[in-house]
């Protein structure tokens, strides 16, 4: 079986590190964009229609209703993040 040669070796068998590459692309990438909030925005608005979709499928709610169920969606979800990173956090610690 060929081994991929998009990412180089990092010398433990040769896997990459994904985690290292990522954020050699990521500070490349900031460091070229000029307006953060600007480059951000359409990802902010993908994700808040996601939760207004899930709050009201059926779009029969008032724009006031669907918000507020989609803000609750929001908390929900992030709240279930910091838990997940808290108890990966936990587990590496040992």
């Amino acid at each position: 079986m060929a081994r991929s040669t998009a990412h180089p070796p990092t010398g433990d068998g040769g896997r990459p590190d994904r985690t290292l590459i990522a954020r050699i692309a990521a500070a490349e990438r900031w460091a070229r964009t000029s307006d953060r909030v600007a480059a951000t925005e359409p990802a902010r608005r993908g994700l808040r229609a996601r939760f207004e979709r899930e709050a009201d499928p059926g779009g029969v709610l008032d724009v006031a209703e669907r918000s507020g169920r989609a803000d609750a969606l929001f908390t929900a979800h992030m709240l279930r993040l910091a838990r997940a990173s808290a108890t990966a956090r936990r587990n590496r610690a040992g």
